[in-house]
C-alpha cells in the first residue's frame, strides 16, 4: 500500500515523501491518525507540484540549519549533576540537553535530540537533526555537582 507522508513519522519517513507500508498498518494507523494519505496518481501529481515549487524554500531553510549547526559544533555543553564518584544521582537524558541548549540561547525541541540515558560523569555525544539533510553531532560533559 502506498502513502504520502503527511507529517514526519519516526522509523518511516519524513513528510510529502512516498511510502510503502503493509496495508493494516495504513488503513488502522497511519491514516485515521492524520499522518499520511493514499497515494492516487493524481496525489502524486500535485505532491510532485508541491515539492517542486517549495524547493528554492527548502534551500534557504537548510542553509539556516547548516549555519545552526556550526554554532552548536563550536559550543562546549557541560552538564552538572549530584553523583556519588562516578556514577550519577539520577541520569542526564535529552531534555537536561536541551534545557542547557535553551540557557546557551539554542532553543531545540527535545524530540530532535537523540543522547540516551546517561549514567555516569564523562564526556558524551549527542546526535540532533535540525533537517532532514542536516544532523549534526554535539560533545557534551557531565561533570559532579560539587
Amino acid at each position: 500500500m502506498e502513502l504520502i507522508l503527511k507529517q514526519d513519522v519516526q522509523n518511516l519517513g519524513f513528510k510529502d515523501d512516498v511510502v510503502s507500508v503493509k496495508p493494516g498498518y495504513g488503513r488502522n494507523f497511519l491514516i485515521p491518525q492524520g499522518f499520511a494519505s493514499l497515494a492516487t496518481p493524481s496525489a502524486k501529481k500535485v505532491l510532485a507540484e508541491n515539492l517542486k515549487q517549495r524547493a528554492h524554500k527548502e534551500a534557504k531553510v537548510v542553509a539556516d540549519a547548516k549555519a545552526l549547526a556550526e554554532t552548536l559544533k563550536a559550543l562546549e555543553i557541560k552538564l552538572t549533576a549530584k553523583a556519588g564518584g562516578e556514577k550519577l544521582f539520577g541520569s542526564i537524558t535529552n531534555i537536561d540537553i536541551a534545557e542547557a541548549l535553551e540557557k546557551s540561547g539554542n532553543a531545540i525541541d527535545r524530540k530532535f535530540i537523540t543522547s540516551g540515558i546517561v549514567k555516569r560523569t564523562g564526556k558524551y555525544s549527542a546526535s540532533i537533526r535540525l533537517h532532514r539533510d542536516v544532523i549534526v553531532e554535539l560533545a557534551y560533559e557531565i561533570i559532579a555537582e560539587k
